[in-house]
């Protein structure tokens, strides 16, 4: 791989190598049955990449530019990324840590993606930009598409929450709204991509959102002294995030910039469990039937999965686990977390540490990473609707003025 190629991107499916101007975003061969991997000359950049992450003033994902597949001109518009990672007060063994990335610009790890997503469409002419999402990712394209300048259409289930819903229109984002959940919005959206031209932003179709969303293992990573944690257990919806955090471990490892690569620990709704099956039955990432997803945890309510290749790789090569979760599990853990460190996570975000509770205690010695990907005021009513602020509202005192 020579200096002037940058990166090169392999199929995960039929392994098909091309150079990075000789396709788009995703393979031309598998399309949506396939994912693209972004590969790097990580001997050349691993020499001297904590020093140049060094040299950088802002603690944002831009600090990482020599594994981001941006133009040599690009300028963030928008901090994205930098986000906090506290200690969460409990009673068990071991060290649990709490990456805060609610501190993002729309409130959710999925800025990193769509910050990407809008340099990369901005770079090659496109003026339209369109995602198909539940709520978050397309709050955060409609956020960096109104800063960059750029036309964003979002195809968004009927039933995705209105707070989100809000938050793309005060953007100024075209929202078409699909009957149906994500599948269905995500088929919406990349026939009408292919019919007008537009960039498609969605995960599973666009391989690039892994290389936005693998930033926040490399800040875990230096936050920590380029330490590892020993797991991190993350919210699996479709399934880019948690392939992402492993990509972003195993780089480093790669480029010898930390000894190893934590456990992957993926974390999915019962209801909507589709890599938990996958991954049981041991038949690789089409092991399971898509089952209509039947949660609350809207942010990770996913029949089936569109980065499943990448998901199921992140637990199987990083020696994790995936975990199911009940929804009544999830709520529970939405104020647990608030209260233990105050961070306000909505459902699908307070899955991981829903997952982390059901799967037991650490080693004394242990460090596990908790990810939290959105905050808890994308679905106020969903939270209300869960009962587990019952006790708190049956205390309310009113006093007379």
């Amino acid at each position: 791989m020579s200096m002037e190629t940058g990166y090169l991107l392999r199929c995960l499916h039929c392994h098909t190598s091309y150079a990075k101007n000789e396709v788009g975003y995703c393979c031309p061969t598998c399309e949506l049955d396939g994912a693209l991997d972004v590969l790097y000359d990580y001997e050349r950049i691993g020499a001297s990449f904590r020093a140049d992450v060094a040299r950088r003033d802002a603690f944002d994902m831009w600090r990482y530019r020599s594994l981001l597949p941006i133009p040599a001109d690009f300028r963030p518009v928008l901090h994205t990324g930098g986000s906090p990672l506290y200690t969460l007060r409990h009673d068990e063994r071991g060290r649990i840590l709490v990456k805060d990335d609610t501190r993002n610009p729309t409130g959710s790890l999925k800025d990193r993606a769509s910050a990407l997503a809008v340099a990369l469409a901005s770079s090659r002419g496109y003026d339209t930009i369109a995602t198909a999402s539940t709520g978050n990712a397309a709050a955060a394209l409609a956020c960096m598409s109104a800063a960059s300048g750029m036309r964003c259409v979002i195809f968004a289930p009927d039933s995705a929450p209105r707070e989100k819903l809000a938050q793309m229109r005060a953007y100024g984002a075209s929202v078409i709204e699909v009957a149906g959940g994500y599948d269905e919005a995500f088929v919406a959206c990349y026939e009408a991509c292919k019919e007008n031209g537009w960039y498609n932003r969605s995960t599973g179709i666009n391989s690039y959102m892994s290389e936005g969303k693998k930033t926040v293992s490399f800040e875990i990573a230096e936050q920590l002294h380029w330490q590892v944690p020993d797991r991190v257990f993350v919210p699996v919806g479709n399934g880019c995030i948690v392939g992402a955090v492993y990509k972003g471990f195993h780089e480093l490892y790669q480029m010898g910039c930390t000894d190893r690569v934590p456990r992957i620990m993926g974390v999915q709704a019962s209801g909507s469990d589709f890599m938990y099956r996958a991954w049981r039955a041991g038949t690789g990432p089409n092991g399971a039937t898509a089952q209509p997803a039947r949660t609350s945890a809207g942010s990770i309510s996913v029949a089936l999965p569109r980065d499943r290749i990448k998901a199921l790789r992140a637990i199987e090569h990083s020696g994790g686990e995936f975990i199911t979760v009940t929804d009544a599990e999830i709520f529970d853990a939405v104020t647990a977390l608030a209260r233990g460190c105050g961070v306000f996570a909505e459902a699908g975000a307070a899955a991981a540490y829903a997952g982390m509770q059901k799967w037991g205690s650490l080693a004394a010695d242990e460090t596990a990473v908790v990810l939290v990907t959105g905050t808890g005021l994308k679905d106020i009513a969903g939270l209300l609707r869960s009962g587990v602020l019952a006790e708190a509202v049956g205390e309310r005192q009113v006093v007379a003025a």
